[in-house]
């Protein structure tokens, strides 16, 4: 049981809006109808309303720890280290879809009954089908955590709320890293302000059928991430892996922020947000798209080798952006952390990230040190007399057959640790973007880099670029998506 649970019977939240709310038996607020559907659905055996506070974050993580599911690091400050199930380590895009009336407002149609690669539609009816199949009594003996949160930073007109409902204790330690979380939200809700609803589970109500692999609970045969963008609404069921649970990530803040921006006339774009200064001291912000696991956080925290220059970082991953009134565009970061790729990254390669997730960090699938470290392919080989413990829990070295970090391994770190954090990265406008590249992993038939002709050509370029699959997810091989 975790600080200042609730125990709410539905009656109490059966009220019309935020702006009349209900009071739990602790004090803490929370009344919509929305939340009494999803506890009337779920059936959790209680509710917690998150305050952001760093007494709850504490309880929060004490909680993980307890459980088997997450363990400190001692070598670092307030760093810990999760073990998945190795059935749940990516985005499942297969099993990721889009519910729309019609099919043709979420991807286009191929002829001849092929299948789009451009993102997998779900009828209404069929959504309907699979709801009932997954969602009613899947929080059963568990907590179900009610997390207020801001995509972006919570005064600014460009930010959007979010509400999310989970049955996952690591999904609340993540999202007060990559969210503005908590009570000034719930604040803003409480005047009425709108927001996204988002409805998570892990898919394992208690007491368990089956045991549960490195202590983390999922549901791998059943996950499905669904988008119900008229209505504003995601519902993940069956993965606890960032990715498909942090509901404020690529669900929230491209998915249906690109319904949002698409009906309000803006755009929520896959790409890191940068500022480089060059020797005479003339700024520019660059805007910047790759997929997943192809260098976005290297390039958005480089360090120039060129003197005179210098890099700044405002985002890693997504950017939104929007015109202002003088017909520049803008661009915010809506995250509040970096969810980083962890192989790779070095002191050689990222010296800023490796500064950044030396405190308050949460790290996925890495390996661990003797001397309760992490480590992973990449870093320098640990110092003589400490030994290695893979993904998997189990005694490694260099030469065994598997990695010891799982390739789509992640830390989850605050942004505002980063020591070339931009002043500007939580500007309520934005930053003024000056240029956009377009790029990917492709080693070998297209050239390194190349300009475009111009920002007509540029859009056609971005449109029809190619990336090969990565550890991001489930896709295998060197095949170009």
């Amino acid at each position: 049981m975790f600080l200042n649970t609730v125990h709410l019977p539905v009656s109490l939240c059966n009220t019309p809006t935020l702006t009349s709310r209900c009071l739990g038996t602790d004090g803490v607020e929370w009344g919509h109808p929305w939340g009494s559907r999803a506890v009337d659905e779920c059936k959790p055996a209680n509710v917690h309303v998150v305050t952001g506070s760093a007494e709850e974050s504490a309880h929060i993580l004490a909680g993980l720890e307890k459980d088997g599911m997450v363990k400190r690091l001692p070598k670092y400050e307030n760093c810990w280290l999760a073990r998945t199930d190795p059935k749940d380590v990516a985005r499942v895009e297969s099993k990721t879809v889009i519910v729309t009336k019609n099919q043709r407002d979420t991807i286009p149609i191929p002829d001849g009954g092929a299948k789009s690669q451009l993102g997998s539609w779900m009828s209404e009816g069929d959504f309907q089908k699979a709801r009932q199949d997954r969602f009613p009594g899947c929080m059963a003996g568990r907590t179900m955590y009610v997390i207020p949160f801001s995509m972006g930073p919570v005064g600014s007109p460009l930010s959007k709320f979010g509400v999310q409902v989970t049955d996952s204790p690591y999904v609340v330690a993540s999202m007060g890293i990559m969210t503005r979380m908590g009570t000034p939200v719930m604040d803003k809700l409480a005047q009425g302000a709108e927001f996204v609803r988002c409805q998570h589970s892990l898919g394992r109500p208690l007491p368990l059928k089956a045991p549960l692999v490195n202590s983390w609970p999922c549901n791998p045969e059943k996950v499905l991430i669904s988008h119900l963008p008229d209505t504003r609404q995601i519902l993940s069921f069956g993965s606890g892996y960032g990715g498909n649970s942090l509901l404020g990530k690529k669900c929230f803040a491209l998915r249906i922020a690109s319904r949002i921006a698409k009906d309000e006339g803006w755009l929520a774009e896959h790409m890191l947000i940068l500022g480089i200064t060059n020797p005479q001291g003339v700024k520019r912000y660059v805007a910047a798209a790759f997929p997943s696991a192809c260098g976005k956080t290297n390039l958005a925290m480089m360090k120039p080798a060129l003197p005179g220059w210098t890099v700044e970082c405002v985002g890693d991953d997504i950017a939104w952006m929007k015109f202002d009134s003088q017909g520049k565009l803008r661009a915010i970061n809506p995250e509040n952390g970096f969810f980083g790729v962890a192989p790779g990254t070095s002191l050689k390669t990222n010296p800023h990230a490796m500064a950044t997730i030396a405190k308050n960090t949460v790290f996925t699938n890495v390996g661990e040190t003797s001397d309760g470290g992490v480590w992973w392919e990449g870093l320098d080989p640990p110092a003589a007399g400490v030994s290695l413990t893979d993904w998997h829990g189990k005694s490694w070295k260099a030469g065994d057959s598997g990695p010891c970090a799982h390739p789509n391994s992640r830390f989850c770190t605050p942004a505002a640790q980063c020591p070339i954090i931009d002043p500007q990265w939580e500007s309520d406008e934005g930053v003024p973007i000056d240029a956009i590249i377009f790029g990917g992993r492709r080693p070998e038939g297209v050239p390194l880099v190349y300009e475009s002709f111009n920002w007509r050509h540029g859009v056609f370029v971005g449109a029809s670029m190619r990336s090969e699959a990565t550890a991001a997810a489930e896709y295998k091989g060197t095949v170009p998506h």
